[in-house]
């Protein structure tokens, strides 16, 4: 058996990249981080974390793996994504449906795709 440890990103930039997810997700940068740095993490309440790498290639192809986030501040999917379009990320697929239930693919700002799912309560008021 295993535990996730972390979640890697490889990225141009990871300090500005995870000063993105920092505000996305409202979880600090770790401390000492710094623009020049090669990795840079995002510390979670417990594993796993967010750690950025620098890489030279570019984003070339859909990511393989992708992160589906909630929102835990009683916010809904919508307000969540109209939320994180105020701070950067776009909307790639909208996938929301009459019902109300879907999700909204999203990139950051560096192309990496990520999706708004409903919130806790969302969920289970439809059911």
């Amino acid at each position: 058996m295993i535990d996730l440890y972390s979640v890697t990103i490889d990225c141009a930039q990871p300090y500005e990249l995870a000063s993105w997810w920092s505000k996305a997700t409202g979880y600090p940068v770790e401390e000492g981080a710094g623009p020049e740095d090669e990795e840079v993490a995002v510390q979670t309440e417990r594993e796993p974390y967010l750690l950025f790498i620098r890489v030279p290639e570019g984003k070339s192809v859909k990511n393989r793996l992708h992160l589906d986030v909630v929102s835990r501040d009683g916010r809904t999917r919508d307000e969540e994504v109209e939320r994180l379009l105020e701070l950067g990320a776009t909307i790639h697929e909208d996938h929301r449906k009459p019902d109300g239930t879907g999700w909204v693919t999203m990139l950051d700002p560096a192309g990496n795709e990520f999706c708004v799912c409903r919130s806790e309560a969302e969920r289970a008021s439809s059911k």
